[in-house]
């Protein structure tokens, strides 16, 4: 072999040696979908490669949250300095279903929750307890790409992890997500159940919580799944978290007034009653979107072709509808509508608003009076809040009568159909979910223990999910009373 051919090949050798050594740099530290495994695999893994696999309704599996005793201790430490913060420590993820375990050696774990926000261990001030902790039930986010970059879990970017607080049907907001689903409102949250653990690694044992609700993240995952299901045309827009809060309520209609103020990105001494969640370094175009869809809107005529050409242009005006009418079919008072609270939003690249509900516990008979609604079973459902008020979206979608009228027959079709909350198929269902979890929920925590046909301790009207017949008082049965609300 010639000199200049023994330099040829070992050049084409350096560049394989080269190329090869990109491709393996450039892979993450983790593969996309569920990494390391153990026990028998059931199927072919790449079935397993989905949401579906994951938000599951079959199935309850169990995930492990094991954190250093340093780590668990600084947890508590910011609860106690703000009860409030979001901030992450890093912990171990593992989740095991059907004999098959997926772990991620490094996720954020931070608190969740509103009013109902918690510390998971002992009183104010207290550091962990080793081998003899008090532990409490609390919500928690777990964030798979905290500390990694791009490792998606089944698809998800972030989990919710939620207890059943006040709600020992420990049913009502699984059942809420899984109905609209069922309905086609693709931009609702997915969710399942699962039994978690947490797991102090200097801790003889591991502490059970019981059965969680294990709730979609409404982030970059999100938009990934929704758009690989051609379900949104792009993911790279802007979401928005809307919540009533100390800046007042997300009502959608008082920009004229306060301006961007209320809009911004929240941290540990910030918050908005609409906080983006994504591409915060773009704030200000995502204010001036958000402002101009409300204020162009504002001076068009309602029930006019004008405003009617708009909302077509500028909103996915169906998936609201649809939306909408599961909200009141499910009795959600602290929602848009009623209480502007509890919503995210979402702007394509070309500027499209597409609504997404969220937080569904305060439902399926948990009734309040409040902002003029009196019962969630009784009220008028063309009335669930103000039409003349400060709701302009709901004040402008509604006052074009085509709108109004699919929303009435999507209502009607909600609870007529045998697949989504007929009276006798939604009690079957709920039989069903509790049956599912009923094994499970004895817990560590001493709390949430036992499964009643209950709603929550505080709601004024103790409606039943099993038992009883349309009425609107103590002992009816809420789907029975929601479908004779129904009345055209």
């Amino acid at each position: 072999m010639t000199r200049c051919a023994r330099y040829i090949i070992g050049l084409i050798g350096m560049i394989l040696i080269a190329s090869c050594s990109l491709f393996e740099n450039s892979e993450p530290k983790n593969p996309n979908t569920p990494g390391e495994q153990t026990g028998e695999d059931s199927g072919d893994l790449s079935t397993h490669r989905n949401a579906d696999y994951l938000y599951d309704l079959t199935a309850v599996p169990e995930i492990t949250l094991t954190v250093t005793e340093e780590n668990w201790n600084t947890y508590l430490r910011n609860f106690d300095e703000n009860k409030d913060n979001g901030l992450y420590v890093p912990a171990a993820f593992s989740f095991t279903k059907d004999g098959v375990t997926y772990t991620r050696d490094s996720v954020g774990l931070r608190p969740r929750g509103n009013t109902s926000r918690r510390r998971p261990e002992g009183e104010y001030g207290e550091p962990h307890q080793r081998n003899g902790a008090k532990w409490h039930h609390a919500h928690f986010g777990v964030k798979f790409t905290e500390y990694t970059t791009g490792e998606r879990f089944f698809g998800s970017d972030r989990i919710v992890l939620k207890f059943f607080n006040s709600d020992p049907s420990y049913c009502r907001e699984v059942f809420c997500y899984d109905l609209f689903r069922r309905f086609g409102v693709w931009s609702a949250p997915r969710a399942s159940y699962c039994r978690l653990y947490i797991r102090v690694e200097e801790d003889d044992q591991p502490a059970y919580f019981g059965v969680y609700a294990m709730i979609e993240g409404v982030r970059k995952g999100w938009m990934d799944e929704r758009k690989k299901n051609g379900q949104l045309p792009d993911n790279d827009g802007h979401i928005w978290k809307a919540a009533y809060n100390e800046n007042g309520q997300a009502d959608l209609s008082d920009f004229n007034y306060t301006g961007k103020s209320k809009m911004g990105v929240a941290d540990e001494t910030h918050t908005y009653s609409y906080a983006l969640k994504t591409k915060k370094t773009e704030l200000s175009q995502a204010q001036q979107e958000l402002y101009d869809f409300m204020e162009q809107m504002r001076p068009l005529p309602s029930g006019s072709d004008a405003l009617k050409n708009y909302l077509e242009a500028h909103m996915d005006v169906d998936l609201f509808l649809r939306a909408l009418a599961v909200n009141v079919a499910v009795g959600m008072w602290d929602d848009y509508w009623v209480n502007a609270n509890n919503y995210y939003f979402y702007f394509d690249l070309n500027h499209r608003f597409y609504f997404i509900p969220y937080d569904y516990d305060n439902t399926l008979g948990t009734s309040v009076s409040i902002n003029g609604l009196q019962n969630a079973g009784t009220q008028d459902p063309l009335h669930w809040g103000s039409r003349e008020g400060d709701r302009l979206l709901m004040r402008k979608v509604l006052s074009i009568t085509a709108y109004e009228a699919k929303y009435k027959e999507y209502l009607k079709q909600i609870v007529t159909s045998p697949d989504l909350m007929k009276p006798e198929t939604a009690m079957t269902r709920v039989k069903e979910m509790q049956d599912l979890v009923r094994d499970y929920v004895a817990n560590d925590t001493g709390a949430e223990m036992e499964i009643a046909d209950l709603p929550a301790a505080w709601s004024q009207t103790q409606y039943r999910l099993l038992t009883g017949d349309a009425g609107g008082g103590d002992n009816s049965n809420f789907f029975r009373t929601k479908a004779a609300s129904v009345y055209w």
